[in-house]
């Protein structure tokens, strides 16, 4: 009990918000990097920080030469080295789902049906397919690179862009606000360079919006017909409609993805 009371005597309310702070800060960007190319830089930094302690402690004036230089500019080399993931993390700050996320409607069943359809009928006749749903992060600048439809989600449209003929079927169908916003637009391709070297670039420019948006990314291969759901960077198949009808309500209601499904019978056929 002494050493308790001694701590509360030495630390204010102002330390346990400083330190709330800082905790959250932390645990966030762990969650920003985990799983990522990223992580593997932190051990790295990490690796050589304990090098840095090490010639410090045992006088190796070469190594301290070269690490002191080398952490004199760290704070440049850090927003050179984690752009892409800081960049995440303020758009994610600052999105409109983080500040104004209460006010948006659930009434999207709709919307979702009509796009399950589309998939399914192009997943069954080999039709390749990009579809990208806005979330918190606003498209508007990828959005400009297509063009403006503004049109309501409708099976017969999304599957009609995506037809060999259509001049706008080689880029992706953007919805935004319940709405095809654009269609045929270029996206940044994924730049993990541990993806299977298989995937074309519809697959890789599915995973790059998601991995510097909160965007979900649907795909359909044209040379296996399979659907595949991209968030945060990773793909989830879907084996069927089912399946994908499942995935779309957790992460648009619940803002998370549960890849066990919870019940059985799933339709076949996909």
């Amino acid at each position: 009990m002494g050493a308790i009371q001694l701590i509360l005597e030495h630390v204010s309310f102002k330390d346990l918000v400083d330190v709330f702070i800082v905790s959250i800060l932390i645990y966030q960007l762990l969650m920003i990097v985990h799983g990522t190319r990223a992580l593997q830089m932190l051990v790295g930094i990490g690796v050589l920080f304990i090098m840095f302690w090490v010639g410090l402690t045992f006088k190796l004036y070469s190594l301290n030469w070269i690490l002191s230089h080398f952490f004199d500019s760290f704070f440049i080399i850090s927003v050179v080295l984690f752009q892409d993931q800081i960049r995440a993390a303020l758009a994610t700050v600052g999105s409109k789902r983080s500040l104004i996320g209460f006010l948006r409607k659930q009434d999207v069943q709709f919307d979702f049906e009509e796009i399950i359809e589309a998939c399914g009928a192009m997943s069954r006749e080999k039709v390749g397919a990009l579809l990208v749903l806005e979330r918190g992060n606003g498209l508007l600048n990828y959005m400009k690179t297509g063009t403006r439809l503004n049109a309501n989600v409708h099976s017969d449209i999304l599957y009609a862009v995506f037809q060999s003929s259509s001049p706008l079927h080689d880029g992706a169908i953007l919805i935004s606000g319940g709405q095809i916003a654009a269609a045929g637009c270029f996206l940044p391709l994924s730049k993990n360079v541990e993806i299977d070297r298989h995937l074309g670039t519809r697959h890789r420019a599915a995973l790059g919006i998601t991995e510097v948006t909160d965007a979900i990314a649907l795909t359909v291969s044209e040379e296996t017909g399979k659907i595949n759901l991209s968030v945060g960077g990773t793909f989830y198949p879907c084996e069927n409609e089912s399946q994908l009808r499942y995935f779309l309500k957790q992460l648009w209601l619940n803002d998370k993805l549960d890849t066990e499904m919870p019940f059985s019978g799933l339709e076949e056929g996909m």
